[in-house]
């Protein structure tokens, strides 16, 4: 009795697009329905323009990318400073992100010589922070410098570490612990 009764309902509901067919057959029951709704459900609501132009600044390129001469000679002092130097958040005992604790992870797994290595924490200095990425034409941080010569960053010194290239290029440059200074 109960299922000739939802028959019949449904058969109704049906035929007259009502209400009772929308609770019999919900739209989301329907394969068609279904992947429209879906596909609106994705979309915004309203949608802002996109506009691919960059924003007009009152200053030219070489202008809004002008280091300070202080800053570019103190840049310079550092990485002579030695023969490995890192610019990262925070320190070597004390990494301030991901990225930085990476990079000291693979120089101490590489083995490179504490000896001639130096860190800087730009964090302590928002003109050092923001100046090595102009001094290097490269935007994040850490940064790894190796005879004075821009290395890369976390991505790079990892996938350098992972094929092997890293561990050649530390020892021909010479600043790997040696086996009698350990």
């Amino acid at each position: 009795m109960f299922s000739r009764s939802v028959a019949s309902v449904r058969t109704r509901a049906t035929a007259g697009n009502s209400h009772p067919a929308s609770l019999c057959n919900p739209p989301w029951l329907t394969s068609a329905p279904r992947q429209s709704l879906l596909r609106r459900a994705a979309r915004p609501a309203v949608r802002a323009p996109i506009s691919f132009r960059a924003p007009i600044s009152p200053l030219t390129p070489s202008q809004a990318r002008l280091l300070s001469d202080a800053t570019r000679s103190a840049i310079d002092k550092a990485v002579a400073s030695a023969p490995v130097v890192l610019f990262m958040k925070g320190t070597p005992e004390t990494p301030q992100c991901g990225f930085s604790a990476t990079v000291i992870k693979i120089l101490g797994m590489q083995g490179v010589n504490p000896d001639k290595f130096a860190a800087f924490n730009v964090l302590e200095d928002a003109e050092l922070r923001e100046g090595i990425k102009e001094y290097s034409d490269w935007p994040t941080i850490p940064q790894l410098y190796v005879d004075k010569e821009f290395v890369g960053g976390c991505d790079i010194l990892r996938t350098m570490h992972t094929n092997g290239e890293l561990a050649k290029f530390f020892e021909d440059k010479d600043v790997l612990v040696m086996e009698g200074d350990a």
